[in-house]
């Protein structure tokens, strides 16, 4: 029968408590993580937010009565319990805070029972996230998963006392908003007083934190809730979190200074690692060059050689071909893999057929030196010694080589780079490898609809060098862009955004919209660029990203209190879910079944 606590109050949190407190007399409230009954005295973990505190009920300290209700006690009870601090009667438990202590029980109430939860509450689970999922609010309760997420709430707590200082102002910008067509599918709400039109949420506040900055605010942040209806991913929500931000009067690497000195300031008060300053620099060209990324995980080697000059006079077809079709032919050197069975090398090349590739050539270097080779007996014995030369070829190591338009190159070995990674474990998760990417292509050229797209969006800077090439060779163009990577995430992106008309309208050329169109989809920004707009550039973090990292998680499910799967449903609300008939009769929308033929 639950208890009122009427009459109690908490005094600490469980692991609040510490030797200081020995003789005191607390109040502390929680969940029972499991009950050890010795006969004469019985031994409870109480847990809470902050760890567990051991009590210790007996007879002669606490009533007949109170002892039988603690013989009742049993996993996620909801108790409160009043009594005395101790130093440990038995042996000090070192991989609790409060390992040295123990509270000896005068007083307990049962504030709530609990039937058996469908899995254990315990850090690490094995269970099924499937089931956990269903189970949030349990898992929920699981010492790692609320570790994240205090250590997510800190970070966006030192963020805006960080952007306060820097004289950012949080403002919001609207949920409800109009559909744009450029960038990802729009999540649509439909209007019950405008029948028939329909609200966008916002995929990011872009284009109300460039009119804020029109209108004088200078600098802005927002901790804002964004909404993408993209296709399934296993990593990807249909909701998300961004700390973004927008800054008048400033240039790249303006931006890049309070950014840096962001980062720096959240990981060494969340996790007392010191982030170098500055923070490295590379271009788009040269990361996709040495990396095959434009989110290049730097904790380790492999770097890709481009090899096209060293083949171009050889007789395999393979690197034949690409070379004239305007690709090019490069590989990476794993390092002392000479002699990875045919089985696993089969495997790489199955896995980079799933990144485009058509197949992968290798060369493994025996000990002896001697070379086995999938396309030897089409090289002479000096081209194939110049070839092993460039990829720098020591006895021991495999060399894969990827042949096509770039591309597919770098898509194929950017991936195969990281599985090898994987493999060969390569990967540090205590090492923070921070790198901004920059001068990104203004467009790229989308074959499915036949024209060029915005790479980040259609208001971002050109360089002004390139700015004469956006008629006759637009895909040449580099944008004032920047995207910080961490580990191999991207964490964050942004650019200089066009504050001239002039510019802006070539833009919308450029991605084939004629004027009437532009200004029916961005009318009211481009009408507020007509009335004084100052310089302005910005850059939004995923905070989900951000947290995932630093609280060393595999998935940013991890780091979310109630995520989606990768359906876009959720499994414990079951959302979403089918409405009442007469809701969809006062939006005029009918919900019309396919039947197969």
């Amino acid at each position: 029968m639950a208890e009122s606590m009427k009459g109690m109050k908490r005094t600490h949190r469980c692991t609040e408590v510490s030797t200081a407190n020995i003789g005191e007399n607390v109040t502390l409230m929680g969940w029972v993580q499991k009950s050890r009954n010795k006969g004469g005295i019985i031994f409870v973990d109480l847990r809470d937010r902050t760890g567990i505190m051991q009590l210790i009920f007996e007879n002669g300290s606490i009533s007949e009565e109170g002892f039988e209700k603690a013989a009742k006690l049993r996993s996620e009870f909801v108790i409160a319990v009043t009594g005395v601090v101790e130093a440990r009667s038995g042996a000090v438990n070192p991989n609790l805070k409060t390992g040295e202590i123990e509270v000896r029980a005068n007083g307990l109430r049962i504030l709530a029972e609990a039937e058996t939860p469908p899995f254990p509450i315990e850090e690490n689970s094995k269970t099924k996230e499937d089931l956990r999922l269903k189970y949030r609010f349990l898992d929920l309760r699981r010492p790692d998963i609320q570790r994240n997420l205090m250590m997510r709430s800190q970070i966006t707590t030192l963020t805006r006392q960080f952007m306060a200082k820097e004289g950012f102002l949080e403002i919001e910008t609207p949920m409800l908003t109009k559909s744009t067509p450029e960038g990802a599918r729009d999540y649509l709400v439909p209007s019950r007083i405008h029948p028939g039109n329909f609200y966008a949420l916002p995929q990011s506040p872009q284009l109300f934190k460039q009119l804020l900055m029109c209108s004088g605010y200078d600098r802005y942040i927002q901790i804002a809730r964004c909404f993408r209806d993209e296709d399934l991913r296993a990593d990807r929500q249909p909701e998300f979190t961004q700390i973004d931000m927008e800054l008048s009067f400033v240039d790249e690497d303006d931006v890049i200074d309070v950014n840096e000195r962001l980062l720096a300031y959240l990981f060494k008060e969340v996790l007392d690692v010191d982030v170098q300053l500055p923070i490295q620099r590379m271009t788009w060209q040269e990361a996709m060059d040495r990396f095959g990324s434009d989110k290049p995980d730097l904790r380790f080697g492999m770097e890709l050689h481009d090899v096209s000059e060293v083949v171009k006079e050889c007789e395999f077809v393979v690197f034949k071909n690409a070379l004239e079709n305007g690709g090019s032919v490069r590989g990476i050197n794993a390092k002392g893999q000479g002699a990875m069975p045919r089985k696993k090398i089969d495997k790489l090349v199955d896995f980079a057929k799933d990144y485009g590739a058509k197949g992968l050539a290798y060369v493994a270097i025996h000990e002896d030196g001697s070379l086995k080779s999938s396309f030897g007996k089409f090289m002479k014995e000096e081209e194939m010694n110049a070839l092993v030369q460039a990829m720098d070829g020591q006895p021991g190591d495999l060399l894969l080589f990827a042949a096509d338009k770039n591309k597919v190159v770098w898509d194929v070995l950017g991936a195969l780079r990281l599985e090898l990674a994987r493999q060969l474990d390569l990967l540090d998760n205590s090492v923070y490898r921070f790198v901004w990417i920059t001068e990104f292509p203004l467009l790229e050229w989308s074959e499915e609809e036949n024209r060029f797209k915005a790479m980040h969006h259609p208001f971002t800077m050109p360089m002004e060098e390139d700015l004469q090439y956006i008629d006759t060779d637009p895909g040449r163009v580099r944008a004032k862009a920047y995207d910080i990577v961490l580990n191999g995430t991207e964490i964050g992106g942004g650019s200089v955004r066009i504050h001239q008309n002039h510019i802006q309208e070539k833009m919308f050329e450029a991605l084939g919209f004629t004027k009437e169109k532009a200004y029916e989809q961005f009318g009211f920004l481009l009408t507020a660029f007509k009335y004084g707009v100052p310089p302005h550039a910005g850059l939004a973090y995923g905070l989900d990203r951000l947290v995932m990292l630093m609280a060393k998680q595999d998935s940013i499910r991890d780091v979310i209190a109630f995520p989606k799967v990768k359906d876009a449903s959720c499994l414990m609300s079951e959302a979403p879910n089918i409405v009442d008939e007469k809701q969809l009769e006062e939006l005029g929308i009918q919900v019309r079944e396919d039947v197969e033929k």
